[in-house]
C-alpha cells in the first residue's frame, strides 16, 4: 500500500496497518461474478447486479486514507497470479475486477442514483512467474483527464476511481524495495530463517512466532514434497516414473494446502480450491482424494 498507492506514500507503514485498514480482510469470500446474492458489506446488504459464476476475489478489504480535506474511502483487492498468459491479456481481467468492485457498490455503499458517493477501488496483481521482460517491474494503469479542446478541468476525485497495478516478481538478488520483499517472502528456494532475517533486517518487519511457523511450513511443504516426488520418480529409473513422482508430490502438496486453508480460514473445499487456482477439471479428483484421506 505504501509503495503502490499514492494515498499512502507519506504515511508510516505502522500507521497504515493500525489506523487505516478497516475490519478484517476477506480471503476468497466474495464472488467476482455474482451468482446469487453475495454480500459485499455488512450482513444484510446484497449485491444482485449480475448473476454469472463463482470466481472469488483472492483478498479484498477496505481502507481510509488521509488527505487535506479529511479522508478518502478505498476498496482494495489483491490477487496472486501464477500464469501470466492464461489465454487472454491479464490487464483486461484486472480492469474488469476494478469495474466489479465499483458496480457492486450500487445500492450498498451508495443509494440508487447517488453516484457521487462511489468509492475509489484498487486491484493489485502479483505475477509469480512473469516472462523475462516483465520481471522486477511494477506497472500502474488508471484513468486520466486529457484536454482535447480547451482547458476545462474536472476535479481528479470525480474520475480517478479505479487503478490496477501489476507487480511482476523476478530474481530477489536483483530486485529492491517492495519487489525484493515479495520475492523473498514468496520464494520456495529460500530457507525460512533467511526469509526471517531479510524481512526483519532489511524491511523492519517484526516476525511473530505464528507468522514464522506459517512461512516455515510453506517452505518445507513445497520443497519437501517436490523432492520426495522427484526421488520416487528417479527410483523407477525411467522418465515416466519421474513424471509420476512429480505429479504425486504436487498432488500431496496441493492436498495439504487445501486442508490448511479449510482449517485455518474455515473455507469450504470449493473455496479452498478456488483460492489455490486449481483447474476446474481437476477439482473432482482432489475432492475424491480428500474424502478418501478423511
Amino acid at each position: 500500500m505504501k509503495e503502490c498507492l499514492e494515498e499512502f506514500r507519506d504515511v508510516p507503514v505502522e500507521d497504515i496497518e493500525t489506523k487505516y485498514i478497516e475490519g478484517t480482510p476477506e480471503i476468497g469470500e466474495t464472488p467476482v461474478l455474482a451468482d446469487g446474492t453475495p454480500r459485499i458489506k455488512g450482513d444484510t446488504n446484497e449485491d444482485t447486479t449480475i448473476r454469472e459464476g463463482t470466481v472469488a476475489f483472492d483478498i479484498r478489504f477496505r481502507a481510509i486514507a488521509p488527505r487535506l480535506d479529511g479522508y478518502i474511502e478505498l476498496i482494495i483487492n489483491i490477487e496472486a497470479q501464477n500464469e501470466y498468459y492464461p489465454g487472454y491479456p491479464l490487464i483486461k481481467r484486472e480492469i474488469y475486477y476494478c469495474s466489479r468492485l465499483i458496480s457492486a457498490q450500487y445500492g450498498v455503499d451508495f443509494p440508487p442514483e447517488q453516484y457521487g458517493k462511489v468509492k475509489k477501488v484498487y486491484s493489485i496483481w502479483i505475477g509469480m512467474n512473469p516472462p523475462k521482460y516483465r520481471e522486477n517491474t511494477i506497472n500502474r494503469y488508471r484513468m486520466a483527464e486529457e484536454h482535447l479542446v480547451g482547458k476545462a478541468e474536472e476535479k481528479p476525485e470525480n474520475y480517478d476511481l479505479l487503478t490496477t497495478l501489476m507487480i511482476c516478481l523476478g530474481d530477489s538478488d536483483r530486485s529492491e524495495g517492495l519487489l525484493r520483499m515479495l520475492d523473498v517472502l514468496l520464494a520456495t528456494d529460500i530457507q525460512p530463517q533467511i526469509k526471517k532475517n531479510v524481512l526483519e533486517d532489511e524491511f523492519s518487519i517484526p516476525i511473530s512466532q505464528s507468522f514464522e511457523q506459517e512461512v516455515s511450513g510453506m517452505c518445507n511443504l513445497s520443497k519437501g514434497v517436490l523432492e520426495r516426488g522427484l526421488k520416487e520418480g528417479r527410483a523407477k529409473g525411467i522418465e515416466e516414473g519421474m513424471k509420476q513422482g512429480i505429479k504425486q508430490g504436487t498432488q500431496e502438496s496441493l492436498l495439504q494446502s487445501i486442508k490448511n486453508l479449510m482449517e485455518t480460514l474455515s473455507l469450504s473445499v470449493d473455496q479452498a480450491m478456488e483460492a489455490l487456482k486449481i483447474p476446474v477439471h481437476e477439482r473432482a479428483e482432489y475432492a475424491r482424494m480428500l474424502e478418501n484421506n478423511s
